[in-house]
């Protein structure tokens, strides 16, 4: 029987070539999830200059990644997450949206909103049980029926 090694979560920026290489797996599956809807995001999910970035790896290899930047002042928002199809199903997204958070509070943030697609089911799951709340779309998000937002109050 083989066992899983721990998870290890690099705090990084956005030039981390093993986070581009998470982001571009991203944007594959949410091309094929969505289609041509995918096109109307591809401006709002630009990674340059990303200070809090988060790779997930599983011995040397790189399974997942989330980031955040400033909404406001006091507000993070909680973008680019992602773990590879192999590696779902064992916790990784849960463990890497509390780290995120984490450092979130770190910097001084209180609150946390996200973005996330009506297709992207797992998600919103995730989401829900983690303790965030449906919100009103926000920003370039308002009007986008395919859009999900959510929010919570960071301790």
């Amino acid at each position: 029987m083989q066992t899983i090694q721990s998870p290890e979560f690099l705090r990084t920026t956005s030039e981390n070539n093993d986070f581009r290489k998470m982001v571009n797996a991203l944007d594959e599956d949410l091309n094929q999830r969505n289609g041509d809807i995918q096109r109307q995001y591809d401006q709002y999910n630009k990674i340059d200059k990303i200070k809090h970035a988060i790779v997930i790896y599983v011995g040397e290899k790189p399974v997942g990644c989330g980031c955040f930047k400033r909404f406001d002042d006091e507000t993070a928002e909680m973008k680019r997450m992602f773990v590879i199809p192999e590696m779902r199903g064992r916790k990784l997204a849960a463990q890497l949206l509390q780290e995120l958070e984490t450092w979130a509070v770190e910097e001084g943030c209180t609150t946390a909103v996200l973005e996330t697609g009506l297709r992207q089911v797992e998600a919103q799951h995730l989401y829900s049980v983690a303790g965030y709340s449906r919100t009103e779309n926000y920003g370039q998000y308002v009007g986008m029926e395919d859009s999900i937002c959510y929010v919570k109050e960071l301790r």
